[in-house]
């Protein structure tokens, strides 16, 4: 390399991002996804065994998807190829696997292909991909921040390994920011950056896990700061960092993921747990009656008799919901999801129907007793429907007498809340309709 190449090459890399300088060039340097790249974990031991084949990397923006990609066609000594599903068609995806399939004859060389976006790849876009990637003349490295089970081929998937990316942690992007402000080579050291604790802490949180935007602040901070050294305050960090987009698809995995930690803290009696997750569906746009509607659902099955009032007080919301709208209609929401994850728990509504439902379907139908048919028409009498006794008639309003016919317990309430009442009601019900006297 010459003066010239030294100084072409100096100066393409300073034109870069500062996310993209600092992009971990090996495994060791990489950070986040313990799961399946820590010592012993599956990838890693894959690597190990140099027996990579096609993988799909699912999971938010900014957490290593694409940098994983690059060290992993170092790992395995195969060049890289790249394209993305948003501009890329089948022209340019053909002539790749057709260059990867003489590469490989040729001189052994192992293309590995890394598909951005893979999920708007359309089913015959995937198709093509099916033969090479089976035959193994690619590597194929498919990225998507959909879920994969939704969005890719059955047949691809059943040919690749899925690994779910998380958030990174505030320690990782913390270690991160560090490492960027003091490598002089790739990243800030020549400034003489003064990290403040607080400004780590602040980027580390707002920045939810993306590596990329926490870095790009920290290089808006530093470029646009007069003088060294360069004091990366709190209020640096807070001015260069953009206001966080809120990252929610309401036809999506956000939408069905998040009213599911919904739905799951209320009924884990969580109540600050459940406002957030209301908030954040609140405030990515979804539908309020969607959230009414399944606080109605929730009141039945997850509370039901244990407290009474919680199925009228979400009818109620809903109903709020209709008449006064958003944004007020969040009181009436927020109210009612605190009083329910308050509220004693009972599914027992939930396991009765449900069990008897099930015998119904598995057959094991049973008659109606003589006594409780229909005996409002002509000639009931002469099919035996009689002997029924009307229950107000006696005085407590319970009266020895079949209902069922055979001996089945659906409903069996639990302890607590006013299901305890309950139970001991049914005690005595049942004793009764029994014909016991005790």
């Amino acid at each position: 390399m010459t003066l010239f190449d030294k100084q072409e090459h100096s100066n393409r890399r300073t034109a870069l991002p500062l996310a993209v300088r600092m992009r971990p060039e090996t495994l060791d340097e990489f950070a986040g996804q313990e799961h399946f790249l820590g010592e012993g974990k599956l990838l890693r031991r894959i690597l190990a065994a140099d027996r990579l084949g096609s993988v799909i990397f699912h999971g938010p923006p900014g957490t290593g998807k694409t940098t994983l990609a690059h060290i992993l066609a170092k790992s395995s000594r195969s060049t890289f190829r790249e394209l993305s599903a948003v501009s890329d068609g089948v022209k340019v995806l053909r002539d790749i696997l057709t260059e990867a399939y003489h590469r490989l004859s040729v001189s052994s060389q192992k293309t590995l292909l890394f598909i951005d976006e893979i999920h708007r790849f359309n089913k015959a876009q995937q198709d093509v991909l099916l033969p090479e990637v089976e035959n193994g003349v690619v590597i194929l490295v498919g990225a998507t921040t959909e879920n994969p089970y939704f969005t890719i081929n059955n047949a691809l998937l059943s040919r690749s390994r899925i690994f779910q990316f998380e958030p990174l942690t505030a320690e990782h992007i913390k270690t991160l920011l560090h490492r960027a402000a003091t490598d002089k080579e790739r990243g800030l050291g020549k400034y003489g950056i003064h990290i403040h604790d607080d400004a780590a802490e602040y980027l580390a949180k707002i920045c939810d896990g993306d590596a990329r935007q926490a870095l790009s602040a920290l290089e808006i901070g530093v470029l646009s700061t007069q003088g060294k050294p360069v004091e990366f305050t709190k209020e640096l960090a807070a001015e260069s960092v953009q206001k966080k987009v809120i990252s929610y698809d309401r036809d999506g995995d956000s939408h069905y993921d998040t009213i599911s930690a919904l739905i799951k803290s209320i009924r884990g009696s969580d109540p600050d747990a459940a406002i957030y997750w209301l908030a954040k569906m609140i405030v990515g746009g979804d539908d309020v009656r969607f959230l009414a509607r399944r606080l109605v659902i929730l009141a039945s099955e997850d509370v039901g008799n244990a407290d009474p009032s919680a199925l009228p007080l979400a009818v109620a919301a809903a109903q709020a919901c209709e008449l006064v709208g958003l944004p007020e209609c969040e009181l009436n929401l927020s109210q009612t999801v605190i009083y329910l994850a308050c509220a004693p728990k009972s599914n027992s509504a939930t396991t009765a129907i449900y069990e008897a439902k099930g015998d119904i379907q598995e057959g094991r139908l049973i008659p109606v007793p003589r006594h409780l048919r229909d005996a409002h028409y002509g000639g009931s009498e002469e099919l035996g429907h009689t002997g029924y006794q009307y229950a107000h008639d006696f005085e407590d309003g319970i009266v020895t007498q079949e209902y069922l016919g055979v001996e089945k317990e659906y409903y069996k309430p639990v302890n607590r809340g006013f299901e305890i009442e309950l139970t001991k009601r049914l005690a005595v019900i049942k004793e009764r309709l029994r014909g016991s006297d005790s």
